[in-house]
């Protein structure tokens, strides 16, 4: 015997949207994203210093207990040489809080971490610097023709 199917009236569908709105009111968000911010006009910034160079950064004020951080970076390919490197994450200006290095293999590689923001809870401003530097490769070419350049980009940032 065939069944058959009766749709809901108008009223009813907005009653439970309603509820379901109401629902997502009382719980709240598990998470919020954090915007971190280029500090050059590239997406991902390719940059060939040998020294740490800040290429994405935001200010935050600390509410909630932790950060989960998410980077992809990759090293450039000049010739017949790859180009690598080191990352660190760092808070407060001077704290290190995540760190490696960039395999000089012309890959995507990602890195993700949680890292603690309660000793940071005072303060209403902290700043966040994602930071990048070249430690091996050519000597001349790549992409600003001083011998290869690493690149760096955050995936997410959420405070939890």
């Amino acid at each position: 015997m065939a069944q058959q199917v009766t749709s809901r009236s108008f009223l009813e569908r907005l009653a439970v949207l309603e509820d379901q709105v109401a629902q997502l009111r009382r719980t709240g968000w598990e998470r919020d994203e954090l915007p971190v911010y280029p500090t050059s006009l590239h997406a991902m910034p390719y940059e060939d210093d040998t020294a740490f160079i800040t290429t994405w950064e935001t200010v935050l004020s600390p509410r909630t207990g932790s950060l989960s951080l998410g980077l992809v970076f990759i090293g450039d390919f000049v010739g017949a040489t790859n180009t690598g490197g080191a990352w660190q994450v760092l808070l407060n200006g001077a704290d290190v809080v995540m760190s490696g290095t960039i395999a000089a293999t012309f890959s995507y590689q990602f890195a993700a971490q949680v890292i603690d923001l309660t000793p940071y809870r005072n303060l209403t401003g902290l700043k966040l610097q994602i930071q990048v530097r070249r430690t091996t490769g050519a000597t001349t070419g790549g992409k600003y023709g001083t011998g290869g350049a690493v690149a760096i980009a955050p995936r997410y940032a959420r405070l939890l």
